[in-house]
C-alpha cells in the first residue's frame, strides 16, 4: 500500500512537471522575429490605404478594435470603422500615408505596441492640397489564430517644426 501511494505521489509530480496539453503551440516566440512581422504586416496596411483598399485596410483591425481620431469620438468596432474609412477615402484629395519606425513586443509575444508618424492630405478649399504630420501608436495583440491585428490606434497632430536657426 506504501509503495502504490508512492508511485502515486511520483505520477503526481511528474505530471505536474509536465507542460499542459497543447503547449507546444504556447512556445516562447522570438522577439525580433514578431516584430519583423509587425513592420510587414504595418507596411501592407499603409499600401492597402494608398490604393484605398477599404476591405484590406479593415483587414488588419480587430473586430472590436478602437480608434481615436484627433478632435473626433472614438470608432469602434469594424461596422464603424467601415464607414469611417470609406468617408475618408471620399473625401477630395484624400490620402494617407504612415511609418511605424518602432514596435516592442510583450515577454508572452501577444500584444505589442507600435510608434511612428503619418501624413494626410485632403484638398483645401481652393483646391490646394492640405497636409497635417501627426505621431501616432497602434496596439496590437494576437487573436485567436495567433494573427496579429491592431486592436488600438490613436494619433495626434505633430508639433509645428521649428524655425532653422539663423
Amino acid at each position: 500500500m506504501t509503495r502504490r501511494i508512492g508511485l502515486c505521489a511520483v505520477a503526481i509530480a511528474l505530471a505536474g512537471a509536465l507542460p499542459p496539453a497543447g503547449a507546444a503551440d504556447l512556445q516562447p516566440s522570438d522577439p525580433s522575429a514578431e516584430r519583423a512581422t509587425l513592420f510587414s504586416l504595418d507596411k501592407a496596411w499603409a499600401q492597402a490605404a494608398a490604393a484605398r483598399d477599404l476591405e484590406k485596410v479593415l483587414s488588419f483591425w480587430a473586430d472590436d478594435a478602437r480608434v481615436f481620431p484627433p478632435g473626433q469620438p472614438a470608432v469602434i468596432g469594424k461596422e464603424a470603422l467601415r464607414q469611417y474609412v470609406s468617408g475618408a477615402f471620399a473625401v477630395p484629395g484624400f490620402a494617407i500615408q504612415w511609418e511605424t519606425s518602432e514596435f516592442v513586443v510583450s515577454a508572452s509575444a501577444d500584444v505589442a505596441y507600435g510608434m511612428g508618424t503619418n501624413t494626410v492630405t485632403v484638398s483645401g478649399p481652393e483646391g490646394k492640397p492640405l497636409t497635417e504630420h501627426a505621431r501616432a501608436v497602434t496596439v496590437w495583440r494576437k487573436d485567436a489564430r495567433g494573427t496579429w491585428k491592431c486592436a488600438v490606434d490613436i494619433w495626434s497632430a505633430a508639433p509645428p517644426a521649428s524655425p532653422a536657426p539663423k
